[in-house]
């Protein structure tokens, strides 16, 4: 008997529920085995975690893109040990984030984009805030977010009025956000435009989605809204991209805040994910007030497909707002659909921004 077999035998007659023989037998007919590969790669996933920030935070794939590529080099260039880099960056191929020819290593076209701090967008700096207390402590009892159904972090969780999380998330995202914010533009704003459009940018953040629309609309004024302490770094930002004529801050809370009625756009990036249904549709309400008859809004979001279960950063994404807010999910078109279509929106459509995972929603008043 094989050790497969040993382990198949054993299953079957060990305690109740473990897996049925039917199950196995299935299995075994589709060419099928049991395996425990799967739960050791999950249970180990911290594993490839802690080796990419481990990674970054020694300048690894930056120096292998400047032709640092053998492990003796690297060690010596990022100050470490050659056993060490060794077995990391040997991890690192595994995990496809390097390549590896003899005894010298290259970059990925993934990490030649985003992990080299050459690149423009390098988005090593953005593990400060992914990897943040706020963003992992809400993980370490799961379970009981699962049974109570929200955050374990405290009542408002990441909601909480001015809370700093959001400063590091605005100085830590823009490289991740860049090509979003100007790939929605793009779609939104005719290049040159010269209509005196008024736009309205919810929980801007770091201001790069506004940003990018008055950067294709020299007469579109920008007005942002987000905690006061978050509004320094848009305006930061709008003053390095030339735009700061054309942009203006309404800080406080973008559920709180009277809008003007006389808005041509307004744009909600990465935020109704935070909110549930109810509140969902009382604030997009505020927002059909807000437009312009005629006047669009459009929904950045994670919107993972009607089946609930693809495509994966989309479906991850629900189990980030489970940990970290009260009541957020991971909503699908259907959902905003049916709250814009009873707000009274009309012209209601989905749209990708490739080459990212992000989907539009966008409706007209």
């Amino acid at each position: 008997m094989t050790a497969i077999e040993t382990k198949v035998a054993e299953m079957r007659n060990g305690t109740k529920g473990r897996i049925s023989d039917e199950k196995i037998e299935r299995q075994e007919e589709d060419g099928q085995q049991p395996s425990l590969d799967l739960f050791f790669e999950t249970v180990h996933s911290f594993y490839r975690t802690e080796s990419l920030k481990a990674a970054i935070q020694l300048g690894v794939f930056t120096a292998i893109g400047e032709g640092v590529d053998t492990t003796e080099a690297i060690a010596q260039r990022c100050q470490a040990s050659e056993r060490g880099t060794r077995i990391l960056c040997n991890f690192l191929v595994l995990i496809g984030f390097l390549k590896k020819e003899g005894n010298r290593y290259e970059l990925t076209i993934d990490s030649k984009a985003f992990l080299d701090a050459n690149s423009p967008y390098y988005a090593g700096n953005s593990i400060e805030y992914l990897l943040s207390p706020t963003q992992t402590d809400g993980f370490k009892d799961l379970a009981s977010a699962v049974r109570k159904g929200g955050t374990n972090l405290s009542k408002e969780g990441v909601l909480a009025p001015e809370h700093p999380v959001w400063v590091t998330f605005a100085r830590a995202m823009v490289p991740i956000l860049k090509l979003p914010s100007e790939l929605l533009a793009s779609l939104l704003v005719d290049t040159g435009s010269k209509s005196h459009a008024k736009v309205l940018d919810i929980a801007a953040g770091h201001g790069l989605f506004g940003i990018a629309i008055a950067k294709r609309n020299p007469n579109a004024r920008v007005f942002a809204v987000d905690w006061p302490n978050v509004m320094t770094v848009a305006q930061e930002n709008a003053r390095a991209a030339g735009v700061v004529n054309q942009y203006f801050t309404l800080p406080g809370s973008a559920l709180e805040l009277q809008y003007d009625s006389d808005y041509d756009l307004v744009v909600i990036p990465n935020f109704l994910h935070h909110l549930d249904i109810e509140s969902i549709e009382k604030f997009l309400r505020k927002i059909f007030g807000a437009l312009k008859s005629g006047g669009r809004v459009a929904i950045l979001e994670f919107i993972p497909n009607e089946d609930r279960v693809s495509p994966p950063v989309a479906v991850t994404f629900g189990v980030m707002m489970l940990g970290i807010t009260p009541a957020g999910d991971a909503y699908a078109y259907s959902d905003y659909q049916n709250i814009l279509r009873r707000v009274g929106f009309s012209k209601v459509e989905l749209l990708s921004l490739p080459p990212t995972y992000f989907r539009v929603v966008v409706a007209q008043k």
